[in-house]
């Protein structure tokens, strides 16, 4: 008998494996809810570090992101006129230097127009010098032809710069030799004028080659 109640005992005390699995399934079930709330409060963590973030920038620049993608969008049309500003001025530069070379070839047109005429008369002249036995007729052509491109000079601005019986002056005449003077009131100063000198406007175009007196 005591056999017998020792085996039921040992039998009502050793668990089945019915109530094993359950307790594991049980145990299984105690992590995965912990493993899901752990998940949903990193996932809470996350989401709060990222609105604290995007607050703190907002904070940090001052400007809301609408604002922010309004600035964004100006930047970028301002970039835009900046590149067609620099293309239109890069295009405007390469003109006016064009414009500016051919001004410099064509500069004195109006000068050379002027001047053929006188050019004519110099043809007329020389031609009708073959037949012409008259040799003050021929001089005062020439004269006249002389007088007519002067005159023409002068329109321009070209002028004859004065040195003879002048005081010598180094801004506007060049010393080819120097002589004794011939008159006291004449020492440094010109007392002939090899090559005449010229003014353009106000601007010493040519020096005076001049001889002076000592």
């Amino acid at each position: 008998m005591s056999r017998n109640k020792s085996k039921a005992n040992t039998k009502e005390e050793a668990p089945t494996q019915e109530g094993l699995n359950t307790e594991a399934t049980a145990e299984k079930s105690d992590k995965n809810s912990q493993n899901a709330s752990a998940t949903s409060e990193n996932m809470t963590d996350i989401e709060t570090e990222e609105a604290t973030s995007e607050v703190s920038s907002e904070k940090e620049s001052g400007i809301a992101p609408d604002a922010q993608e309004q600035l964004m969008t100006q930047v970028r049309d301002w970039q835009e006129k900046y590149v067609r500003l620099s293309a239109d001025f890069d295009n405007y530069r390469k003109r006016t230097m064009r414009e500016k070379m051919d001004m410099i070839k064509t500069a004195g047109e109006d000068i050379f127009i002027s001047i053929l005429p006188i050019m004519d008369d110099f043809d007329r002249a020389i031609k009708s010098m073959e037949n012409v036995s008259d040799v003050t007729a021929v001089k005062e052509g020439i004269a006249l032809i002389y007088t007519k491109f002067s005159d023409t000079l002068s329109q321009k601005g070209v002028k004859v710069i004065d040195a003879q019986n002048e005081e010598f002056n180094t801004d506007l005449h060049e010393a080819i030799t120097k002589i004794p003077a011939p008159d006291e009131s004449l020492k440094g100063k010109v007392v002939d004028v090899v090559q005449k000198g010229y003014y353009l406007h106000d601007k010493v175009i040519r020096y005076a080659k001049v001889v002076v007196g000592e």
